[in-house]
């Protein structure tokens, strides 16, 4: 995992599906970058991003989707 320390010049955040639009325990991921996905709080959009390789996160968001890590 590496850390973009300044994530407000990249463009197409999305935010989680699972945001209840309330502002509370939100992520984003940004598109457009080969091989790995730009993760930050979207509570906190001017600070830092992590970067994670893309199949980890694939994984990551496979293992959410399946429960395993419960509700």
């Amino acid at each position: 995992m590496k850390m973009i320390p300044d994530a407000s010049t990249l463009t197409d955040w999305r935010k989680s599906s699972y945001s209840n639009g309330q502002g509370a325990e939100c992520i984003e991921v940004a598109d457009g970058f080969p091989g790995a996905v730009p993760v930050r709080d979207s509570k906190n959009p001017h600070g830092p991003a992590c970067v994670f390789p893309e199949a980890g996160w694939v994984s990551f968001v496979a293992a959410v989707k399946g429960g395993a890590f419960g509700n």
